[in-house]
């Protein structure tokens, strides 16, 4: 049995949850998410809990259900409370604006980068170097973050680009001045 499976996912206040052919819905305060469930699982709500089940033991079953038990807590979090990723862009004149429904990256190219926002993704520009990505579905929260942190991702010898705010970069030390 797996462990991340078999634990029920509580239902919290002001959220509903739906199962029917194959999808699952959740609705709450931060919007409404639909969920296709993998095959050979499952999915009952009892009382206030969301309950994964693998419809057999064989491994395909196996390996589907701490998946999907991980998918349907990942919507009914995404419809309570939504989920959060901080950048921070680190360089020298590298920044970033918010223009209407899209951001413009300033990366040390000889060109401005354009990136449109998602539809259900969200951006807080706390400083020019500092952004926050907000959306209640995690995969597309997840998409658009590492779409960012593409433009430029951080180098090794001077840090330099888009990284995630926890993110650690490994330095090294460059070249050596002696012979």
């Amino acid at each position: 049995m797996s462990r991340i499976g078999k634990l029920p996912i509580p239902v919290p206040a002001g959220v509903t949850v739906e199962v029917n052919a194959g999808l699952v819905r959740a609705k709450g305060p931060q919007g409404e998410l639909t969920q296709a469930l993998p095959p050979r699982v499952g999915v009952t709500v009892e009382g206030g809990n969301v309950l994964v089940q693998r419809l057999g033991d064989d491994r395909e079953a196996r390996s589907m259900h701490g998946l999907a038990r991980s998918l349907v807590a990942n919507l009914v979090s995404g419809v309570s409370r939504g989920f959060t990723r901080t950048l921070e862009i680190i360089g020298v004149g590298y920044r970033v604006e918010q223009k209407a429904g899209y951001l413009v990256f300033t990366l040390g190219y000889s060109h401005a980068v354009y990136y449109e926002l998602p539809r259900g993704v969200t951006v807080k520009l706390d400083t020019p170097t500092r952004l926050t990505v907000t959306s209640s579905d995690r995969q597309l929260l997840g998409s658009a973050a590492a779409k960012i942190r593409s433009f430029r991702p951080p180098e090794p010898y001077k840090g330099k680009g888009v990284k995630y705010a926890d993110e650690t970069i490994r330095r090294k030390e460059g070249k050596s001045g002696g012979r």
